[in-house]
């Protein structure tokens, strides 16, 4: 790869995605050895001419050489096309340009609801995105979406179950949102969305590790049981990583308990069918 040199990307370090795509940037030469920096390491020099609050939601890209800065998508199309001109030629066409920026968007303001980290309150700067809600609220209907769908189709796996819709699915996966806002209702609104968020990107990813089965029945007849087993163990990683993300959120325990509580009542109600 070709190094882009006297350039340094500002990164979140308490995001563990961008940790990974930005030494990703140095381990294939694509920067070099300095060419990535912590947001919370900004001298007080560099701050003068940075835009802080820009830097905070998308990714800067710093020419130290002559102190300007840009951000977001330019600041990774003119990384990956300083090796791949082919790749910065077509990210920088109109309409897929504009995609890629609605793209870094959505995941740049949702990164803390995605992967979150327990905040640092030692830190005097902190890279923490701007609150959006119409990014917000797009990314809880996205992933309730493709929860909703993922769970109709593994629905269809299981006999031992009545035959759902993806309506159904979708009021189920609604409706955890809903009956989980009975218990924070007290909360910020701002802190109840960022529980909502971190809540549907549990159910995300358990959908996302049903798939794989999903896939290999398609070519193989699985026995019901390994089907069930591969679920349990699924909903078991979910509350685990609930139970996770409450205390990172410094929320009450008692929402894992409803949690579960709210599922054993919609099984029961789905066998009662």
């Amino acid at each position: 790869m070709k190094t882009l040199q006297n350039q340094t990307l500002l990164y979140d370090k308490d995001c563990p995605l961008c940790n990974v795509y930005t030494s990703s940037f140095i381990k294939t030469k694509m920067l070099d050895t300095n060419g990535r920096k912590a947001y919370k390491d900004l001298t007080n020099e560099e701050q003068n001419f940075i835009d802080l609050k820009r830097a905070a939601n998308e990714i800067a890209l710093i020419d130290n050489k002559n102190k300007t800065v840009i951000y977001g998508i330019d600041s990774l199309l003119k990384v990956i096309g300083n090796s791949m001109p082919w790749v910065e030629k077509i990210g920088n066409l109109k309409p897929i340009k504009f995609g890629l920026k609605k793209l870094y968007s959505f995941i740049s303001y949702n990164r803390k609801v995605i992967i979150p980290s327990k905040e640092d309150l030692t830190q005097t700067l902190k890279c923490v995105p701007d609150f959006n809600y119409k990014y917000r609220y797009i990314y809880i209907l996205f992933a309730t979406l493709i929860t909703s769908i993922v769970l109709f189709k593994f629905g269809k796996l299981l006999h031992i179950i009545p035959e759902s819709n993806i309506y159904r699915e979708g009021f189920i996966a609604l409706g955890q949102i809903g009956f989980q806002a009975l218990f924070i209702s007290k909360l910020k609104f701002q802190k109840q969305l960022n529980y909502v968020g971190n809540l549907i990107t549990v159910s995300l990813m358990g959908s996302l590790i049903l798939i794989p089965v999903l896939i290999l029945n398609s070519l193989l007849i699985i026995p019901e049981v390994v089907i069930l087993t591969w679920f349990g163990l699924t909903v078991l990683f979910m509350l685990y990583e609930h139970v996770r993300r409450v205390k990172i959120l410094e929320l009450p325990t008692y929402l894992s308990a409803t949690w579960i509580l709210y599922r054993v009542l919609i099984l029961l109600a789905i066998l009662s069918l």
